[in-house]
């Protein structure tokens, strides 16, 4: 009989599971969970938080000193992300203002301050979910914890070394308009993965906002769905969102310079798989 804990609770808006097995002490989950909320509570935009009072000084043309450690952190990766995307990444994009973006914000990380040359704001909930999952997995690893999986909602999933039984965990990506099929059967070890779409179930919601390619403002309208694995939940996260609004000229190159098992699936011509042919699965 293997060892098993989990803590369930919501957070950034959906709801988080961590299951952890083998022998551990008790409380490293509630530290994980722990480490999740603080996330949520740095980098959420729907009360207030470090994220709101970042954006009110980034709206208003004024400078801000960042003092909270996770925004920091948080500001770093996505700056990285900004440039490794092309720009396809962009959580300073708007739908209602396309001439915002990330382009026009004044990044110091070394001084912790950020400025923009006109008015923006910015939204980290299409990076967030990854970013809590990789400081949760840090704790596990720290507290010797050999196997567990995480997941938020059902699109953010992180996993600690192997399955409790041995081998890689095997992830089924359900096909958001065919019940009952699979896009893709995955392994992970050690590994996080991201699902991004514009179709499926809770891409109608009345709070989603519309997925916009930052590089010319268009509003993405495709069936797309796209995946990503990667060892930083936060950079599968980058990823699967720069694939879901690349044009095809954009996802090709991304997926040219991949280092992780990217895939994007276009249903608009009978589910067109694009992805490096070494990184397949059959």
């Amino acid at each position: 009989m293997i060892a098993m804990q989990t803590e369930r609770f919501a957070a950034m808006g959906t709801r988080v599971e961590l299951h952890g097995f083998g022998s551990h002490d008790p409380d490293v989950l509630r530290a994980a969970r722990c480490a999740i909320e603080a996330v949520d509570d740095a980098l959420t935009i729907h009360r207030p938080s470090p994220v709101t009072a970042l954006n009110e000084c980034l709206m208003s043309g004024r400078p801000y000193r960042i003092e909270a450690a996770l925004l920091l952190s948080a500001l770093t990766e996505i700056d990285a992300a900004y440039a490794s995307t092309g720009g396809l990444f962009d959580p300073a994009a708007d739908v209602a203002r396309p001439e915002a973006g990330w382009g026009m914000i004044s990044f110091d990380p070394d001084n912790a301050r950020i400025e923009a040359s006109r008015p923006v704001a910015i939204d980290l909930g299409g990076f967030g979910k990854g970013f809590a999952l990789d400081r949760a997995c840090e704790i596990l690893r720290k507290s010797g914890v050999m196997s567990a999986f995480l997941c938020a909602g059902e699109s953010s999933i992180a996993v600690v070394g192997e399955h409790p039984l041995g081998g890689a965990w095997p992830v089924a990506i359900p096909h958001p308009l065919r019940p009952g099929q699979y896009l893709a059967e995955l392994e992970l070890c050690d590994e996080a993965l991201s699902i991004s779409s514009t179709v499926g179930a809770g891409t109608n919601a009345p709070e989603r906002a519309a997925m916009i390619r930052p590089t010319d403002a268009a509003v993405i309208t495709a069936p797309r769905c796209t995946a990503v694995v990667d060892r930083n939940g936060g950079r599968a996260e980058v990823m699967s969102t720069a694939l879901l609004v690349a044009d095809l000229d954009q996802a090709a190159r991304l997926l040219e310079r991949a280092q992780a098992r990217r895939f994007l699936f276009d249903f608009s011509r009978e589910a067109t798989t694009y992805d490096q042919p070494e990184m397949a699965l059959q």
